[in-house]
């Protein structure tokens, strides 16, 4: 068994062994157990009470946070024409065709967190769906990364949109910040990433929905939350 440093034990001290904590319990305690010397970001893991092999049970969207991620987030825009000027003007990183295509095919190059591209895209960059598909890169209708309004889409992924989906294990994996914002705005971004989770409900999940919900900082534990709280 690995040994568990100072900070991780002084945090695993703050903490109820098989407690549920309320939300806003929770939030605080995840502030105080980040104790690492950087910004550590806070993270929410949600196990739904769905089965992801079936099409009728995915779970996945996108939502903007109202205090962004604390990330500074580069923008990768496939357009061409008036919409390449426009993801210009909204300030995405890069802008481009099969010029990006081949530099990310030729290159292994992925200076970039978000991808977006116009729908007349799809078909240039559909060559690209071995490398970027693994990565979560890859544009999708809807996580609203495929859409005509491409400036609209960097405006949102720069104020802090975040796309939530299940992993094989049916966990949803998302941040919600960074443990500097303190618990109140943490506080905001976890309702509203909840909200979205709570109001994608498949209409084939049968039973209990939210499974399991966890918070824990980068280099800290993780704190259960009550899930009976969660709506």
């Amino acid at each position: 068994m690995a040994k568990m440093g100072k900070k991780y034990s002084d945090s695993i001290k703050l903490l109820e062994k098989n407690k549920l904590y309320d939300p806003n319990e929770a939030l605080a305690l995840v502030c105080q157990t980040s104790k690492a010397k950087f910004d550590e970001t806070i993270e929410l893991h949600v196990r739904l009470g769905v089965d992801s092999r079936h099409a009728d049970q995915q779970v996945r969207g996108a939502v903007v946070l109202p205090n962004g991620t604390g990330k500074t987030v580069r923008t990768l825009v496939f357009a061409k024409g008036d919409k390449a000027e426009a993801a210009k003007a909204a300030g995405a990183d890069y802008v481009g065709a099969e010029d990006l295509v081949a530099k990310i095919q030729q290159e292994n190059w992925f200076e970039f967190d978000v991808v977006i591209a116009s729908p007349d895209m799809m078909g240039v960059i559909g060559r690209l769906g071995k490398v970027l598909g693994p990565k979560g890169l890859m544009p999708n209708p809807k996580a609203g990364t495929v859409t005509p309004d491409v400036a609209r889409a960097v405006n949102e992924a720069k104020a802090g949109k975040i796309e939530y989906r299940l992993d094989k294990t049916n966990i949803i994996h998302c941040p919600i910040g960074k443990a500097s914002f303190g618990a109140e705005k943490l506080q905001e971004n976890f309702d509203t990433l909840m909200g979205a989770i709570l109001k994608a409900r498949p209409a084939a999940a049968k039973g209990q929905y939210i499974k399991s919900c966890v918070l824990a900082s980068t280099m800290g534990p993780g704190i259960k939350i009550n899930q009976a709280k969660l709506g």
